[in-house]
């Protein structure tokens, strides 16, 4: 005897039947289910060299005529649209199945966009759902699904700001960025770490959780003279999302470079090796405000002794009126890390205070 659930009332389908054709609704039902995305493939851990790429494979559900997929893997620090080079999209085949290639990373996501949706090239954090974006799902090189931990947080001069972790490029070297290496006094001066031993050390750096926009930011820095030569302190904006070529970055760089005669200050308008947007001079022991004044088409960059009020004397000051960007969605970073490519090894731990930060409209 055949179960139950295998018999089929004949007069009754014939009636369904019936309705579905004369009402068209059967194929006509919009859909109205919430998408979703999962991996049926990813890049297995060490499975070959990172610029290599790699099939990576799926199936969503839920999707709408001209929607597409767009892929994306972590390395350094943020995410980069796969493949690298060329169209950003992966089509979606009629049953739902997606296949595209990436390079390695440590983490993948694939996105459910708009047709006329725009990804970003590089991001330090994914596009949220509802901005062109349907739906997105994160795995690791296991194939195990994942999610990004808010970052931990800690106020500093009336502001909130983000304490960067895990392993960051920044100006051409390696980081491991450690929160543990950032704290508060009881004052409000921020500190910033570089701990461990050589071979391991581990970095420190804070971001602004909000853009600001034109206006003068201030910094004022404690002693720096004993720092390492291949210590930096950089009191500078950065655009997380977008291109290399537009990242907004103005900066104050604090650093000999390795070197041991280098002069210890820069003031950058990136790109660095552009000779007219960069300029070098030295800082001698003491306490210094660093700032810059942002406006349309001009920055204007000083140091002045003390906390750099206006009678405070200037130590340098200039002014760049060609390559400045124009504000977007950038935001303060203040960060202390390792220079790997220096002449001079690092041999201790370093740290530097910021008494305050200060931002005027």
């Amino acid at each position: 005897m055949k179960p139950q659930f295998y018999i089929v009332a004949i007069g009754e389908a014939l009636f369904v039947f019936a309705v579905c054709v004369v009402l068209s609704a059967c194929r006509s039902q919009p859909v109205t289910s919430t998408p979703t995305i999962v991996f049926s493939q990813v890049p297995a851990e060490n499975s070959g060299a990172p610029d290599q790429t790699h099939p990576i494979a799926g199936r969503v559900t839920g999707a709408r005529s001209g929607q597409r997929i767009v892929l994306y893997v972590w390395n350094d620090g943020h995410w980069g649209v796969q493949p690298p080079l060329g169209q950003p999209f992966t089509k979606i085949e009629d049953d739902g199945r997606w296949v595209g290639s990436t390079q390695l990373g440590s983490d993948y996501a694939a996105l459910l966009v708009e047709a006329t949706y725009s990804p970003p090239e590089l991001t330090e954090s994914l596009p949220t759902v509802g901005t062109g974006v349907a739906v997105l799902a994160m795995v690791n090189d296991r194939g195990t699904t994942v999610e990004f931990p808010p970052p931990k947080t800690l106020s500093f001069s009336g502001y909130e700001w983000a304490i960067s972790s895990g392993f960051i490029y920044r100006a051409g070297s390696r980081n491991n960025f450690d929160p543990a290496n950032v704290w508060t006094e009881a004052n409000g001066a921020l500190h910033l770490r570089i701990s461990g031993s050589q071979g391991k050390w581990t970095a420190a750096e804070v971001k602004l959780t909000r853009s600001l926009g034109y206006g003068t930011y201030r910094f004022k820095v404690r002693e720096i003279s004993r720092l390492e030569p291949s210590v930096v302190l950089t009191l500078v904006s950065w655009d997380g999302v977008g291109t290399e070529q537009n990242r907004r970055e103005l900066d104050v760089e604090l650093s000999r470079w390795g070197y041991l005669n280098n002069d210890n200050a820069h003031y950058v308008v990136q790109p660095y090796y552009v000779p007219a947007n960069i300029v070098r001079f030295r800082i001698p022991a003491g306490v210094f405000t660093h700032s810059f004044h942002w406006e349309p088409g001009q920055v204007t960059f000083s140091t002045a002794t003390g906390s750099g009020n206006t009678e405070a004397p200037l130590l340098k000051q200039h002014v760049f009126t060609s390559g400045v960007p124009s504000a977007g969605n950038e935001s303060v970073r203040i960060a202390l890390y390792v220079f790997n490519q220096g002449q001079v090894p690092l041999k201790h731990e370093n740290e530097a205070v910021i008494e305050k930060f200060e931002y005027l409209p």
